[in-house]
């Protein structure tokens, strides 16, 4: 065993950031709860009964769950689409002029300090090779990876999913036989502070203050809803 061989660290594992299942699980459970607290805190300040705040919360559950499904899949299918005309774009100038784009890779990577002769020599040996030389191109020139691109179907379903889980956290004292808006809206911050808490494991983040950030935003949302349900139930009244 060579000394090199004794230098190399241990093997590490990095979580999958480009996949984009975080995102929208994520986004989809944050919506979710914000949604619904900030929904029923409106509607409840207008001085409604349990049951038309219930039918108002499942009513937005129902209606923001599918709209975040489509949201996320015209997005994400939108976005790989337009990666891959770049990505025929790009394919089309490598086949048309190699040693362009072989000079043009050469010189990004001699800008960020490579020696010229060895940044010539690399790109000149991917010139040699269509496919590598595309996928290098391609995360050079748009930060993207010409062959991995993220499920429109899997973000949809993520974003359905976790939004209707969010959603109904401030629905469960109703459900559970409660008619008190601040157990509901208390059961709303309980489920941000802990959302957020859970998305600081993948952050590494602080789980605190993460779940004091998403605390804090959510409540600005309900305060700014229950002002306005307050209002204008006083002016209809």
């Amino acid at each position: 065993m060579t000394g090199l061989d004794r230098e190399l660290p241990a093997p590490h594992h990095h979580a999958d950031v480009s996949g984009g299942t975080l995102r929208p699980a994520v986004f989809g459970a944050m919506d979710g709860l914000v949604t619904n607290i900030a929904l029923i805190a409106g509607v409840g300040g207008g001085g409604v009964t349990s049951h038309t705040l219930v039918l108002t919360g499942v009513a937005g559950l129902v209606a923001g769950a599918i709209s975040m499904g489509l949201g996320e899949y015209t997005s994400v299918r939108s976005q790989n689409e337009q990666v891959r005309a770049e990505v025929a774009k790009e394919r089309l100038e490598l086949e048309r002029h190699p040693e362009a784009e072989a000079r043009e890779l050469a010189n990004a990577w001699i800008r960020r300090g490579l020696p010229r002769e060895l940044a010539t020599q690399v790109a000149e040996v991917l010139r040699d090779n269509p496919r590598e030389a595309l996928r290098v191109h391609v995360q050079e020139e748009m930060g993207v990876d010409a062959e991995d691109h993220p499920s429109p179907w899997a973000a949809a379903l993520l974003s359905f999913v976790f939004f209707s889980i969010g959603a109904v956290v401030p629905l469960i004292p109703y459900l559970a036989g409660l008619s008190n808006l601040w157990a509901a809206l208390g059961a709303g911050g309980a489920g941000l502070f802990l959302a957020g808490a859970l998305v600081a494991r993948f952050t590494q983040r602080s789980w605190w203050g993460s779940g004091a950030r998403q605390l804090v935003l959510g409540a600005a949302a309900a305060a700014a809803t229950y002002g306005i349900g307050t209002l204008i139930g006083v002016s209809t009244t």
